[in-house]
């Protein structure tokens, strides 16, 4: 039984695309928590140990090593950090965030170039505008979504990527173009909708469709390179972010997951970029959010 288990996780790791996505989004359920899988065989390692097991043992080698083909290169070093490179936070800062001026503060902190956030409030905007200034001088907000920059901000307009299914007023994408040193950048902030995991299965419907409407902003974006920062709600394994990850780069190095900030288990806030590498990955510090600020590093060499 043992052994049956390691072979059919080892089929899930380098053959989840082949399980169907209906009903209930089966496939892309199992792909944002893909990664999960090593605790599988970490279980199924000691039980294959207690019991003597050299079979169980051999077929968990097997699933050891299909984890490591597809997540381990994600454990390996950054990198050294190259003159141009750019630092960039993205952070869903929460609707239900209390302490907007600490969130602000601890972003700063983390000195990077560029900060895109969600969930941005009307009442709470003030106070990310007061907090960011001295260092940020450089802004730009569209509906719930904004953009800091220590680099002069251009073209800034909202991106369209509210689903067909939805109604009322909605803005969630952001477009700008940032005079970085080394040259242009187009950066996009976005916030796709929330999937539900219930008895129906996972619903995830409108945020494929806003992935798909993003995708298509991006592929036509006239500008290199582009920079996305994004609660994606998805992870990039997931295939319905396909609109996004076969057009752009995804991190290189790094798990950072970022969400729930209680007990993080998978990372549904993304940089990617295109004409450039995601060089690494990491979560920084909890704020007065349900999600970890993620910070990347981006290189253009």
């Amino acid at each position: 039984m043992t052994a049956a288990l390691a072979v059919l996780t080892a089929a899930l790791l380098v053959f989840h695309g082949l399980v169907p996505n209906s009903p209930g989004g089966l496939g892309s359920l199992l792909e944002s928590f893909l990664a999960w899988l090593g605790a599988v065989v970490t279980v199924l390692f000691g039980v294959a140990l207690l019991r003597r097991s050299a079979v169980a043992v051999v077929a968990l080698l097997l699933s050891t090593a299909a984890w490591t083909w597809s997540f381990g290169g994600l454990l390996l070093p950054g990198g050294e950090q190259r003159a141009g490179d750019l630092l960039v936070v993205q952070h869903n800062v929460s609707d239900e965030n209390s302490d907007p001026v600490g969130t602000a503060r601890a972003l700063v902190e983390a000195e990077p170039d560029l900060i895109g956030l969600q969930e941005l409030l009307p009442q709470a905007l003030p106070a990310y505008e007061e907090e960011l200034a001295a260092a940020y001088p450089y802004h730009a907000v569209r509906g719930t979504v904004g953009l800091w920059s220590r680099h002069p901000l251009a073209e800034a307009r909202a991106v369209d990527i509210k689903p067909p299914g939805i109604t009322e007023p909605w803005s969630r994408g952001l477009r700008a173009v940032a005079e970085a040193p080394g040259g242009e950048v187009a950066v996009y902030v976005a916030h796709l909708p929330s999937v539900r995991l219930g008895a129906s299965g996972f619903r995830s419907s409108r945020r494929d469709e806003s992935a798909e409407l993003l995708g298509r902003a991006v592929g036509a974006e006239p500008v290199g390179p582009v920079v996305l920062l994004g609660d994606l709600n998805g992870t990039v394994d997931d295939r319905a972010l396909a609109p996004l990850t076969s057009r752009l780069n995804v991190p290189e190095r790094g798990f950072a997951p970022s969400f729930p900030t209680a007990f993080p288990v998978a990372r549904i806030d993304q940089v990617m970029a295109r004409s450039a590498t995601v060089v690494h990955v990491r979560t920084l510090p909890a704020t007065g959010s349900d999600h970890l600020p993620v910070a990347a590093r981006i290189s253009r060499a």
